[in-house]
C-alpha cells in the first residue's frame, strides 16, 4: 500500500491539446498489449518531454488504466518545480543506491490511480545508477503492478542515460520541438536507441505552429514511423 502521498498542480489542458493526448494514447495502444513500459526521451533540454512524459501517464489514467510516472532524469529533474510538488523525502536515486526500498519511493498523488517515483537527490554517477540490477529490478515489480510504466528520461543527444533504460522498456517516444532540432541530429539520437536493442514506438513533435500541422507530420512520420500528432506552443 502507498503511504507517501503529495498533491498535484497541474494546469488544465485546451481542448485541442487534450484531443492531441487522446490521440498519443490511442496509438500507443494499437501497438499492442505488450507495450506497457514506455519511455520518453528527446534531442535536446527544453523540448518538452517531461509535460509530454505527465500529460501522456494522465490521459491513460483518464481512460481507466492504473499508471506510474518515473522521473529517470537524475541530471536536470524539472517533475518537482514545474508541477509545485513540494518537498519529497525519497527517490529514485535512493532506491537504485540501496538506501530505501520500492515502496519508500512510490508517492499517491491526488489523480486517482496514478502515482510517480520522484528522481531522489542528485547524484554524482547517474548512468552507472541506472546500469544498477536494481534498476530492471524496479521495472520488473512496477510492471506486474500497473497497467503502464512511463519513464521521463534525459535527452539523448545529450547523455547517455536514455540508452541504458531503453534496454529495459516496451518501447521509446521521442520528442521533438519543431523548428528546433535538424533531421540529422533526430537521426543520430535514433540510431543511438536502435544501438541498444530498443523499438522505437514514434515521435512526438511538440511546440508545433499549428499552420504547419501537415508540414511536420509529414516530414517526420516519413522517417520515424508511427505519428503520433502535434501539440501547441504551450507545452
Amino acid at each position: 500500500m502507498v503511504e507517501n502521498r503529495v498533491r498535484i498542480h497541474r494546469d488544465k489542458l485546451d481542448f485541442r491539446t487534450n484531443e492531441a493526448y487522446k490521440a498519443l494514447r490511442t496509438n500507443i495502444q494499437f501497438c499492442g498489449d505488450d507495450i506497457k513500459v514506455i519511455s520518453l526521451t528527446s534531442c535536446t533540454p527544453n523540448e518538452g518531454k517531461t509535460s509530454v512524459s505527465f500529460n501522456m501517464a494522465t490521459s491513460f489514467v483518464d481512460n481507466g488504466k492504473r499508471v506510474v510516472l518515473i522521473d529517470a532524469d537524475l541530471r536536470k529533474s524539472v517533475l518537482i518545480g514545474r508541477y509545485k510538488v513540494g518537498k519529497v523525502e525519497n527517490g529514485l536515486t535512493h532506491y537504485l543506491s540501496g538506501q530505501n526500498e520500492l515502496e519508500d519511493i512510490i508517492y499517491q498523488t491526488d489523480i486517482q490511480n496514478m502515482d510517480i517515483v520522484f528522481c531522489g537527490s542528485y547524484s554524482p554517477n547517474p548512468a552507472e545508477l541506472l546500469s544498477n540490477v536494481r534498476f530492471e529490478n524496479m521495472i520488473n515489480k512496477l510492471r506486474e503492478k500497473y497497467d503502464y510504466v512511463i519513464i521521463d528520461t534525459p535527452p539523448l543527444g545529450s547523455v547517455i542515460d536514455s540508452a541504458i533504460v531503453a534496454r529495459v522498456v516496451d518501447g521509446v517516444i521521442i520528442v521533438i520541438e519543431a523548428n528546433a532540432i535538424s533531421y540529422r541530429f533526430a537521426q543520430n539520437v535514433k540510431e543511438q536507441l536502435e544501438k541498444a536493442d530498443c523499438r522505437i514506438l514514434g515521435v512526438v513533435m511538440n511546440k508545433v505552429p499549428m499552420d504547419k500541422k501537415k508540414y511536420y507530420g509529414k516530414y517526420y512520420g516519413k522517417y520515424y514511423g508511427k505519428y503520433y500528432g502535434t501539440y501547441g506552443e504551450e507545452h
